[in-house]
């Protein structure tokens, strides 16, 4: 038994080799029907709206024609810049009254005259928590900033392919001729 697949296998393999071997080498050479035309093609667009990008956010998307995405810009690093500057102040004003405490002079949260009272430790942990908000904020402002560039970069490489109205997807429920039930499946389908 074990012999006879080993026979069969062999067989196989001999029949695809020789099969190979006999078939024709032939020369294929396929056009490029879709050629963007040199005025829209621009090898260096992306490296400029990276640059501009960078200089000025918001101009590499302008260079791009995408002027709805710059109060997008705009907004989250004006945002960045709010809670880094809000947080900043916060650590300031706890830094300075915890300097005041220590040297036994009053300070704006040593419970007199209608202050609240925050005990050394509480301005210690204020300082802390602010220290930590305000390095995140910048962290996320430069990953903003970053963002944008990047962004900027990659819209205007893929502004330079086809996208034409030809390209759709319409799925389809296929019968089976064996047994009648209905296929699962997916087809790509090219008109031109």
């Amino acid at each position: 038994m074990l012999k006879k697949k080993l026979y069969i296998c062999l067989l196989i393999t001999v029949m695809a080799v020789f099969n190979g071997y006999a078939q024709e080498v032939a020369d294929v050479k396929i056009k490029d029907t879709i050629r963007p035309s040199s005025d829209s093609f621009k090898p260096l667009s992306p490296a400029k709206a990276a640059f501009y990008s960078a200089v000025l956010p918001g101009l590499g998307q302008a260079f791009n024609k995408k002027y709805w995405k710059i109060p997008i810009v705009y907004g989250a690093l004006g945002s960045g810049v709010y809670f880094y500057h809000s947080n900043n102040d916060n650590y300031n004003r706890a830094r300075t009254a915890y300097k005041l405490r220590i040297n036994d002079k009053p300070d704006e949260f040593d419970g007199l005259n209608g202050n609240i009272y925050l005990s050394k430790d509480a301005l210690i942990s204020a300082q802390k928590s602010y220290k930590k908000d305000r390095d995140l904020s910048l962290l996320v402002t430069v990953g903003f900033y970053i963002l944008q560039i990047v962004e900027a970069s990659v819209n205007a490489h893929l502004l330079q392919h086809n996208v034409d109205s030809n390209l759709s997807v319409s799925p389809q429920i296929i019968g089976s001729d064996v047994n009648d039930k209905s296929i699962v499946g997916a087809t790509i389908n090219f008109n031109f």
